[in-house]
């Protein structure tokens, strides 16, 4: 039997005021989930059940685990079948210091899943924007990361990345904005945006 090759756990980076952050996180979890790794997503800052990712991984991708740290959407079950857009009402949003517990709480659980090492791939969705905010000493995360288990890909989204992070990265990737139908006042499209 063929001895199976160990590969480095790296980190990445996708950052940038462009569409594509999660995206781009969420097709290099495919991938890993195509190779067999099970695959952890813990989201800061995020807290409505009704998009796409966290359905999928409730129904659909057993590999994919998704964990939110965020407000419920008093509109998600709407949302899910597909008989109300999200309006930007901002009813999902948290207090500054609400928001501030969730992102050290949600720090917490991904220093678990990180040490566990059970999954091959742990994204921190809009861990970026929760460090931007200040929610979060940037020194916890280089930490965590600097501590990781050699075998554990982690990967970073959101705005606004500090540069402590991309420089601690082997990947740094910055969407950036060229068009968004978001300007012409299209708003956030069930299925595609969510």
């Amino acid at each position: 039997m063929a001895k199976k090759v160990v590969r480095p756990g790296l980190i990445h980076v996708y950052t940038g005021n462009g569409k594509g952050k999660t995206t781009s996180a969420l097709g290099l979890a495919l991938r890993a989930i195509g190779h067999g790794y099970e695959v952890y997503m813990i989201q800061f800052l995020k807290g409505g059940r009704h998009i796409g990712e966290l359905l999928a991984s409730e129904s659909k991708i057993k590999q994919l685990t998704i964990k939110q740290f965020g407000k419920m959407c008093p509109y998600s079950e709407e949302m899910i079948k597909g008989e109300k857009d999200c309006g930007n009402c901002k009813d999902c949003f948290l207090s500054r210091k609400e928001e501030a517990a969730k992102a050290k709480e949600a720090l917490n659980f991904a220093r678990e899943v990180i040490k566990s090492k059970k999954y091959g791939l742990v994204i921190l969705d809009e861990v970026n924007n929760a460090l931007d905010k200040k929610l979060l000493p940037i020194e916890d995360v280089t930490t965590l990361l600097k501590g990781k288990p050699k075998d554990v890909e982690v990967a970073l989204t959101g705005r606004n990345a500090p540069k402590e992070l991309i420089e601690l990265a082997d990947y740094a990737t910055e969407m950036r904005e060229i068009k968004h139908p978001f300007n012409k006042g299209v708003r956030a499209r069930w299925g595609i945006d969510y």
